[in-house]
């Protein structure tokens, strides 16, 4: 009667100590080495495996550090956005550090905000939208990323906007104040459409609710 593979695997699972009580075996049998292909024992190959499963805990214990590191970067750059909005005496003042922050903090070129709401100010961030663009910021439950937008929204950035390659649409919605803010890159891998949208998401209510201050 011939054993199969599966029958001595369902055996040791059932069976656990039966290498304590034969530990002979762990020596005296042999297996090829993962990497060279030489003959070594079971043992040994028991040790480099968790030397394997090791270095990749420690591998992914290195990702979590970083990327632990990099959202308390983000976040201690959101709280001094936070703060300079705050102290903002004027609608002017809150877009100029607003556009100053992701600049400069966030490292983002190219950042334009439009706004509609009611006894809205002589500015280039009020100018009127058209309806396309308004039903599209309604629409938007969560900011929306990727190479391509309107292009209506492409003009909005002026003589650069024909070079932007990534964009990231995100609403303002605060009181009576409904708008877009829109942030671009000449890097296409900049706003991607898988990327996580948290940061952006906070972003727009900043935003939002500095402008909503003022109006």
């Amino acid at each position: 009667m011939n054993i199969t593979p599966e029958q001595i695997t369902e055996f040791l699972k059932l069976n656990p100590e039966f290498f304590v009580g034969h530990p002979e075996m762990l020596i005296d049998i042999t297996v090829p080495h993962p990497y060279s292909g030489q003959a070594i024992s079971l043992g040994e190959r028991q040790v480099l495996a968790l030397r394997d499963k090791s270095r990749g805990l420690e591998i992914k214990l290195r990702e979590f550090i970083q990327f632990a590191e990099e959202n308390d970067a983000i976040g201690d750059k959101l709280h001094k956005m936070s703060l300079s909005l705050m102290r903002a005496k004027s609608l002017e003042a809150v877009l100029q550090s607003f556009y100053l922050d992701l600049s400069e903090s966030f490292s983002v070129p190219h950042t334009v905000v439009r706004i509609w709401a009611d006894n809205a100010p002589d500015m280039p961030e009020f100018a009127k939208v058209s309806m396309d663009i308004e039903v599209l910021a309604e629409g938007l439950s969560q900011p929306q990323c990727g190479p391509e937008v309107p292009d209506e929204v492409r003009a909005w950035f002026g003589e650069v906007g024909a070079h932007q390659k990534s964009f990231a649409l995100a609403p303002l919605k605060e009181g009576n104040l409904t708008g877009l803010m829109v942030l671009s890159s000449e890097d296409s891998k900049r706003f991607y459409p898988e990327m996580g949208t948290l940061y952006l998401t906070w972003l727009a209510q900043l935003a939002g609710a500095a402008c909503c201050r003022f109006l």
